[in-house]
């Protein structure tokens, strides 16, 4: 094992205790949230104006970037969210990359990670009873599964529940090379290499750039030690030949 995958596995076995009043990276990775305040985020649910154009489109936007700070707030080095209001968007477009992320939320709250602006890597609370009613909708199979591609594809639930219970921080490792993503949730390995689908298109592939976002509904959630490491073409193609 290399000395970088040596320290992120250290990092990843005990860095969810770590404090994240100033967030320290592993090596090669860097900090997209200082810990201080919302500096390189922006307000925004693409959902909203997904239909609208034009100058209805841009008061949407200029709006949601405004009500931003009313629902997100940065307290003891962790960006919060009172479970209303746009999502968390980087300012930063991201292509591939291994990203990390530690989050804690409450019951009944429903969340997820968009990876280059697409929906998503799913966070539920996974004490919800499955209600036959809604059989795409699988809260007690646990997070992290890609909740908007088809149902009953590669990918789309979770092999494993690995939800920590509501109190303690769960540690996603995320990695996206082209259209395909792998989801490790408290180090148990959720999704193989899945194809994300385009939610937005599903005839077109996922697009090469785009945002990641911080979904919020239903309930507080809480966001810490969030790290990107980017991933260089030479290594994307060693990783979709094999790995």
């Amino acid at each position: 094992m290399s000395p970088r995958h040596l320290i992120l596995a250290a990092f990843l076995a005990h860095g969810i205790s770590a404090p994240a009043n100033e967030p320290t990276p592993p090596e090669g990775f860097r900090a997209i949230f200082n810990g201080k305040d919302l500096t390189g985020w922006h307000g925004l649910n693409p959902h909203l104006g997904a239909k609208l154009t034009g100058e209805k489109k841009e008061a949407s936007l200029k709006q949601q970037r405004e009500e931003f700070s009313q629902h997100w707030r940065v307290e003891n080095g962790e960006l919060v969210n009172d479970g209303t209001g746009p999502y968390a968007t980087t300012d930063e477009d991201l292509g591939d990359i291994e990203f990390l992320i530690e989050y804690k939320t409450v019951a009944k709250a429903d969340s997820g990670i968009y990876l280059r602006g697409t929906p998503q890597v799913q966070i539920w609370d996974k004490t919800q009873e499955f209600d036959p009613k809604r059989p795409d909708r699988k809260p007690h199979l646990g997070s992290g599964g890609l909740f908007n591609n088809t149902p009953n594809t590669p990918g789309r639930d979770p092999l494993v529940v690995a939800d920590k219970p509501f109190g303690e921080w769960n540690q996603f490792r995320i990695r996206q090379v082209g259209a395909k993503t792998w989801v490790w949730l408290n180090q148990q390995l959720v999704v193989d290499g899945a194809v994300m689908e385009n939610y937005w298109d599903r005839e077109q592939p996922l697009p090469s750039k785009g945002p990641i976002m911080l979904q919020t509904h239903g309930g507080e959630i809480r966001w810490r030690n969030l790290f990107v490491r980017d991933i260089s073409a030479e290594e994307a193609a060693k990783i979709l030949q094999g790995e």
